[in-house]
């Protein structure tokens, strides 16, 4: 008999997203894995950091967030504030 271990709570939300249908598949996928790369290469690049105190329910939200566009969710908050910066962060 195979024992599954128990999901934790981000894999069940994991799952549960994938079974009520909320994924959905890249347009572009090379494009996408471009742009991911570039995210990726800029965040290596890092010479300074950042402490900051944030609500766990916003925290929350950035890592659910980040797990919907594939990336750990400090890269992600840092591809936020990137993009900020750079003018180009949208809705």
């Amino acid at each position: 008999m195979l024992h599954v271990r128990d999901q934790t709570k981000e894999e069940k939300e994991i799952l549960d997203s994938s079974e009520n249908s909320e994924w959905v598949p890249v347009a572009d996928l090379p494009k996408r894995r471009k742009e991911l790369s570039k995210y990726a290469r800029n965040t290596f690049i890092r010479d300074k950091r950042l402490n900051i105190r944030i609500s766990e329910r916003d925290l929350t939200e950035l890592q659910r967030l980040a797990i919907k566009e594939g990336l750990p969710y400090q890269t992600y908050i840092s591809s936020i504030i990137h993009k900020f910066i750079n003018g180009t962060l949208v809705d």
